[in-house]
C-alpha cells in the first residue's frame, strides 16, 4: 500500500526525488542542530511523553534561541521546517506515521549506518571563527543530548552508505507546533489557554508497498464481492418473501375454495338426505295400507302394538279362500260323478236305453208296513250316464282342478313376495322410528369431519349411521356407542373396556375381506364413535330371509372369501378368533351374492396370545354364554369346573353352519328354536351328526366339506389352514395340452366341478 499522507498537499516522492542522498545527510545534521538550538524536541522510538500544560525545558541543549545560525539558511534547506511552519507533515519512506487527533505528528529520523567525521562542518553560517565555534557547539550539544538518551540516538556505522527511503528502520516524525518548546508568549498565556501536547507512539510494519497495495486491492475486491453477494442474497430473500406471500395467498384462496366446496357438499348432501327421508316416509305410508302396519291395541290395562296386514294380503287371502272353496266344490262334483259312472256292460250307444229306462213306468213296490197305502216315497234313481258323458264331465273337472292348482301356486309365490316386501317394510318402519328418536337425526357433523346422513340400524347400545367424510370425501359407517346414564361407573368402565378391546383388535387388521376401521373419537362423556368402511349392500342374513337359498356356486364363492379372511386372522401375530361369525356379520358389498363380501363385528373376538393360548389345548373361553348359539360348536356349551378350551376351530364350525344354511335355506341344528330353547334342550351338544335333505340337489364334495367343518369332536375337526387347502375350494386343475385322457388324480376334481355346476343349474 502506498502511504499518502496529505496534511498540506506535499508528496514525499517529489521531495525525495529533489534531494541527493548526500545532501539529505547534511540536511539532517543541520536540521538536528537547528532544532536543538531552537529548543525543539526530536522524538525517536521509544516514546517520549510531554506533560500538557507545563513548561518544558530542554536540559540537553546549551544553545540559546539567538543562535548565529541563519534561520533563513535552514528554512531554505529543510522543507520539513517550512512544512512544520505551515502545519503540514512530510512522510519519510519506511517510517510509520500515527497522527493523534488534535495534534501534529513529529517525524522520527531513520537510523544511519554511516559514521561521519567529527571535523566536518555542515552548511555555511556567518563565516569566520564564530561560525565554526557555533558549529562545534551545536555538534557538542547534539552529542551530549544523544549521550543522555542512548536509546533514541541513531546508530551510524562507518563506511555505510546513505539508506534508501525504503530502508529506514526507525521512523522519523516531523516537528509539530505542539512538540516545540513553548516560547515566551506561551509562558505568558494562562494554563487553560496553552496548547495541549500529545504523545506519539511508533508503529512498525514489515509489509511492502506492493504487498499493501495487493492487500488493499484484494480487500476492496472482497468487499465488492461481499457486497454483491449481500445484494444478491437480499434480492433472493425479497423474492422468496414475495413467493411465500404469493403461496400463502394462494393457499388461503385454495382453503377458502375448499371450505366453500365443503359447505356446498354439506348442503347438497343434507338436501339429498332430506329428500330421501321424505321419499322413504311416503313409501312407508303407502305400504302401510298395502302391506300392513303396527296398530296399538288395548289389552286389559296395558297397550300393545299388534301387526295388521294390508289390503294386498287381504286380497290374496280372499283369493286363496275362493280357490279352496272351488277345490272343495270340484272334489264334491267328482264324487257325484263317480256315482254316475256307467257300468262296464253298457256300451257306447246307451243313450236310447237310458231314455227307455227313464220313460218306463215304475212298478209299484210293496210297502214296508205290509199295507197298500204308500207311506214313504223313495227318491228317483240317479240317471245313468254313458261313458262319453262321464269322460267329458271328468275331463272338465280335472282341467278346473289343474287351473286352480296353478293359480294357487301363483298366489303362493305372490304371497312369498309380499312377505319379503312386508319384512322390508317392517324393517323400514322400525328404522324410521329409531331415526326419529335418535339425537343425531338432524345431520350433525361429528369431530368436525363426519356428516351423519341417515340411520342404518340400531342395536342394543349402539346406532350405525351412514356418514360422509368431509376430509377424505368418502362415505363411511359411523357406529355410535351410547352408554346408559343410569349405569354405574363400573358397568360403564366395563363397556368401554370391551369397546376399546374391539377397537384395538380391529384397527390392526388390513385385508380386502375384512371391513376396515378408520377412526375412533369421543362424542361426549357417555358416547363415543367408531368409523368403519361403508358397504352399500345388505348382510347375508337379510339376503337369506329374502331368497331362502343360494345356488351352490354362489355359496361356494362366499365361503371361499370367508375362509380367506379366516386364514389371514390366523396368520397374523398374535392370531385372532372371530367367535361371532354368522350371516349377519357377512356384508354383501354389492347387495347380491355374486360380488365381494366383507367380515365385520369383532366385538367377541379372542386374541390367541402366548399368555392365554396353548397350541395343544387352546385357550379358556371367558365369555361363555355370549355369541349366537346356532353357529357355535359343542365345546362352547360344555359346563364344568374349568372353562372350556377353544381355538380357531370355532370359526370352522361357523363356516359349516353358514354354508349349510345357504344351500338348504335352514340351519342344520335348532332351526326353529330360540336361543333359550337351544340352551335348555342342549340342542348343539346333541348335534353329533349333520343330516342332508334330498332337495335341493347338492354335490357330494360340498357335503364332504360341510361334514369336515361340522365334526362333533374338535380334535377331529379340520383347522383353518386345512380348510383353506380343502379340495372343494381349490380351482379346477387345467388339462395338459395334447393329453388324450385325464390322469386318475384329476378325475375327482373334474367330477367335482361337473357335479357342482350341475347342482348350481338345478
Amino acid at each position: 500500500m502506498t502511504e499518502k499522507v496529505l496534511y498540506a498537499g506535499v508528496k514525499m516522492e517529489h521531495f525525495q526525488a529533489a534531494l541527493d542522498p548526500r545532501k539529505q545527510e547534511l540536511l539532517e545534521a543541520r536540521f538536528l542542530g537547528a532544532k536543538m538550538s531552537a529548543g525543539s524536541q526530536i522524538q525517536m522510538a521509544p516514546q517520549t511523553t510531554v506533560n500538557t500544560g507545563q513548561p518544558v525545558h530542554n536540559q540537553d541543549s546549551n544553545m540559546s534561541t539567538g543562535s548565529s545560525h541563519s534561520d533563513k539558511e535552514i528554512d531554505a534547506l529543510t522543507p520539513e521546517k517550512s512544512a512544520a511552519m505551515r502545519g503540514t507533515a512530510v512522510v519519510v519512506p519506511g517510517a510509520a506515521l500515527v497522527p493523534p487527533s488534535g495534534a501534529t505528528p513529529t517525524i522520527a529520523m531513520p537510523e544511519r549506518k554511516r559514521k561521519r567525521k567529527g571535523e566536518e562542518g555542515v552548511g555555511g553560517g556567518g563565516g569566520g571563527g564564530g561560525g565554526k565555534q557555533r558549529q562545534n557547539s551545536a555538534d557538542k550539544n547534539i552529542r551530549e543530548y544523544f549521550s543522555k538518551h542512548p536509546s533514541s540516538s541513531p546508530v551510524r556505522h562507518a563506511g555505510a552508505k546513505s539508506p534508501s527511503p525504503q530502508g529506514a528502520s526507525y521512523p522519523m516524525y516531523p516537528p509539530s507546533p505542539s512538540s516545540i518548546l513553548p516560547t515566551g508568549a506561551d509562558y505568558l498565556r494562562p494554563a487553560s489557554q496553552q496548547r495541549p501536547h500529545t504523545s506519539v507512539k511508533q508503529i512498525q510494519t514489515e509489509l511492502t508497498c506492493q504487498r499493501i497495495q495487493e492487500l488493499e486491492t484484494q480487500a476492496s475486491s472482497d468487499l465488492e464481492l461481499r457486497n454483491n453477494r449481500i445484494e444478491e442474497l437480499t434480492r433472493s430473500k425479497e423474492e422468496l418473501k414475495h413467493q411465500i406471500q404469493a403461496q400463502n395467498k394462494a393457499i388461503d384462496q385454495h382453503k377458502s375454495q375448499i371450505n366453500k366446496c365443503i359447505d356446498v357438499v354439506k348442503k347438497l348432501l343434507n338436501e339429498k338426505s332430506t329428500i330421501e327421508k321424505k321419499e322413504a316416509r311416503q313409501k312407508c305410508m303407502q305400504n302401510r295400507l298395502r302391506l300392513g302396519q303396527f296398530v296399538t291395541q288395548r289389552v286389559g290395562a296395558t297397550f300393545q302394538e299388534n301387526w295388521t296386514d294390508g289390503y294386498a294380503f287381504q286380497e290374496l287371502t280372499r283369493r286363496q279362500e275362493e280357490i279352496t272353496a272351488e277345490k272343495e266344490e270340484i272334489d264334491r262334483q267328482k264324487k257325484l260323478l263317480l256315482k254316475k259312472r256307467p257300468s262296464n256292460n253298457e256300451g257306447g250307444g246307451g243313450r236310447g236305453k237310458r231314455t227307455s229306462s227313464v220313460s218306463a213306468p215304475s212298478t209299484p213296490q210293496p210297502l214296508h208296513n205290509g199295507t197298500d197305502a204308500p207311506t214313504f216315497l223313495k227318491p228317483d234313481p240317479l240317471p245313468s250316464m254313458t261313458w262319453q258323458e262321464y269322460y267329458e264331465a271328468d275331463e272338465i273337472l280335472k282341467l278346473r282342478q289343474s287351473a286352480l292348482k296353478k293359480e294357487d301356486a301363483d298366489l303362493q309365490l305372490e304371497m312369498e313376495k309380499l312377505e319379503r316386501e312386508r319384512n322390508l317394510h317392517i324393517r323400514e318402519l322400525k328404522r324410521i322410528h329409531n331415526e326419529d328418536q335418535s339425537r343425531f337425526s338432524q345431520h350433525p357433523v361429528l369431530s368436525e369431519r363426519y356428516l351423519l346422513l341417515m340411520l342404518l340400524g340400531k342395536g342394543g347400545f349402539s346406532e350405525v349411521h351412514k356418514a360422509f367424510d368431509l376430509r377424505e370425501q368418502r362415505y363411511t359407517a359411523c357406529k355410535v356407542h351410547q352408554l346408559n346414564k343410569d349405569w354405574k361407573e363400573d358397568k360403564k368402565a366395563n363397556y368401554i373396556k370391551h369397546a376399546l378391546r374391539e377397537y384395538n383388535i380391529h384397527k390392526a387388521l388390513d385385508h380386502p375381506r375384512i371391513v376396515k376401521l378408520y377412526d375412533v373419537f369421543e362424542i361426549d362423556g357417555n358416547s363415543f364413535c367408531t368409523v368403519l368402511e361403508y358397504c352399500n349392500g345388505h348382510d347375508l342374513d337379510f339376503y337369506l330371509k329374502q331368497h331362502k337359498t343360494i345356488p351352490e356356486r354362489e355359496a361356494r364363492s362366499i365361503v371361499m372369501q370367508v375362509v380367506s379372511a379366516l386364514k389371514y386372522l390366523n396368520e397374523i401375530k398374535p392370531p385372532v378368533i372371530h367367535y361371532d361369525l354368522k350371516p349377519g356379520n357377512i356384508l354383501l358389498t354389492e347387495g347380491n351374492v355374486c360380488g365381494e363380501i366383507k367380515i365385520t363385528d369383532f366385538g367377541l373376538s379372542k386374541v390367541m396370545d402366548e399368555e392365554n393360548y396353548n397350541p395343544d389345548h387352546g385357550m379358556d373361553l371367558t365369555s361363555q354364554g355370549a355369541g349366537t348359539y346356532w353357529y357355535l360348536p359343542p365345546e362352547c356349551f360344555v359346563v364344568g369346573k374349568n372353562p372350556p378350551k377353544i381355538s380357531s376351530k370355532v370359526d370352522v364350525w361357523s363356516v359349516g353352519v353358514i354354508f349349510y344354511q345357504c344351500l338348504y335355506g335352514k340351519k342344520p341344528f335348532g332351526h326353529n328354536q330360540s336361543q333359550a330353547t337351544i340352551l335348555e334342550e342342549n340342542t348343539i351338544l346333541k348335534a353329533t351328526e349333520v343330516q342332508f335333505a334330498n332337495k335341493p340337489t347338492v354335490s357330494n364334495e360340498a357335503k364332504s366339506f360341510i361334514r369336515a367343518c361340522l365334526a362333533y369332536r374338535k380334535e377331529e375337526r379340520i383347522d383353518v389352514f386345512g380348510l383353506a387347502r380343502h379340495e372343494y375350494l381349490q380351482p379346477p386343475m387345467p388339462k395338459p395340452r395334447g393329453a388324450v385322457s385325464a390322469s386318475p388324480a384329476h378325475v375327482p376334481q373334474a367330477s367335482f366341478s361337473a357335479n357342482m355346476f350341475a347342482g348350481s343349474s338345478s
